[in-house]
């Protein structure tokens, strides 16, 4: 009996305290338990004094029909104003986006702009360099040839019309771009004469039936058939009497052009290609006269150059040498075209060449005298394998050449080093 009694009072109390708990912790006529009672009390307690809605103490304020539709309307507004914030903060990005896209762009016009600039002065100056350098060249040429720095040698002052037809098949004339081109053997004229074949259209593909428009697809074996070309040689079985008349025309009104090499190296490089490999011609016409006459070879020689160089039976650099040195040699025949004299090739102090090029600087000079013949358009140098023989290596093939010999070389070629610009090859000449 007590211990039913004691469990009615526990009840009691347990009742009376949670009845407590509900009405102190009640948020609302519509329910629900506030989980952040001290949270609320801060926000009422922020309320006017004269507001008869803020009270103290642990009881809040229940709010009449009234005041819950104008919480209704402030919640609507305010959820309101906060997309309305939305999407006034997302245009505001989007402004700012398209701002720094406009800004990138612009900047990157003006960095591309900047480059262009940068890469249009680059190309001013450089071309402002080349012509510098050309005129210092052609100038040479004229104080040479006139006699106030001039090194004597056959021709120099002999007029133009005084040079023997047989000695002007080395210039090439295009009527069409009116250009004039002298090729010198061992310094890039297959590809310039390439150039001339494109230009001149002169040479038809098999493969399209139309005239060749890239010179690198021109066969390098035909381009050297004095066919394709019209040269000044030619004129007088095309012209007739007028054909000096037409020359000097020409040579007046036309832009005229040459590429000139180092002439020790160009004999390096003459040697290599026609007596370091087997080359039938040149081994009949000069090869096997090196061998006789400073070859002490006994018996027979080898009727071929295959057969020479299968039996190592073939000419010395030195031989070479000696044969251009000899003056049976100029007494027989002129020089052939390979180690001939450029100034016997091209006649420098009777033409006046607008352009003067080197295989040394074979790339600059090649893009810069396109511009100038204004035909970069439509065609381009052949970017193909150059002929490797560097001025490094005169030493080494000089070495075997007496001294006295050497010298009389130079003697031989002093007139192309002086005429070109070209210095003097002490390594060559002083041990």
């Amino acid at each position: 009996m007590g211990t039913w009694r004691s469990l009615r009072v526990a009840f009691g109390l347990g009742s009376l305290f949670m009845v407590l708990l509900i009405i102190v912790y009640w948020d609302d006529i519509g329910g629900g338990f506030n989980l952040y009672p001290l949270q609320d009390r801060k926000h009422v307690s922020h309320g006017s004094a004269s507001d008869p809605r803020t009270t103290t103490g642990p009881s809040h304020f229940i709010p009449s029909g009234a005041d819950r539709a104008s919480s209704s309307r402030n919640l609507i507004a305010t959820a309101s104003n906060k997309t309305l914030g939305l999407e006034v903060e997302e245009k505001h990005v989007e402004v700012m986006e398209e701002e720094d896209r406009d800004t990138l762009e612009q900047r990157n016009e003006e960095r591309t702009g900047n480059t262009e600039e940068a890469q249009e002065e680059e190309e001013e100056r450089h071309e402002t360099f080349v012509d510098e350098d050309q005129e210092v060249r052609k100038r040479r040429i004229t104080d040479m040839c006139s006699g106030v720095d001039a090194t004597e040698f056959p021709g120099r002052t002999r007029a133009f019309e005084q040079i023997p037809n047989r000695e002007l098949d080395h210039l090439i004339v295009d009527d069409t771009h009116q250009i004039i081109y002298c090729f010198v053997p061992k310094v890039a004229c297959t590809n310039w004469k390439r150039v001339m074949v494109v230009l001149s259209q002169s040479l038809i593909s098999p493969s399209s039936g139309k005239p060749y428009s890239d010179p690198e697809a021109v066969p390098p074996e035909l381009v050297h058939n004095s066919s394709l070309h019209l040269t000044f040689a030619k004129f007088w079985r095309h012209y007739g009497s007028l054909s000096r008349h037409l020359m000097a025309l020409k040579l007046q009104h036309y832009t005229k052009f040459l590429f000139v090499r180092d002439p020790f190296v160009r004999l390096i490089s003459a040697f290599r290609n026609k007596f370091g490999r087997p080359n039938e011609d040149f081994y009949r016409q000069f090869g096997s006269v090196m061998l006789h006459r400073y070859g002490n070879v006994s018996g027979r020689l080898p009727e071929t150059a295959a057969e020479a160089f299968a039996a190592g039976v073939t000419p010395t650099f030195q031989q070479f040498i000696t044969y251009l040195l000899d003056p049976e040699t100029e007494k027989q025949s002129i020089f052939n075209e390979h180690w001939r004299q450029v100034y016997r090739l091209c006649h420098p102090c009777q033409v006046k060449y607008d352009f003067i090029g080197r295989l040394e600087t074979l790339e600059t000079d090649a893009e810069h005298l396109l511009k100038l013949l204004k035909v970069d358009h439509l065609v381009h140098f052949p970017s193909g394998a150059r002929n490797r023989t560097a001025t490094s290596w005169e030493r080494a093939w000089f070495a075997k050449i007496p001294m006295e010999m050497r010298r009389e070389l130079y003697k031989l070629y002093e007139p192309d080093f002086e005429l070109f610009g070209y210095p003097k090859p002490d390594s060559v000449l002083h041990e």
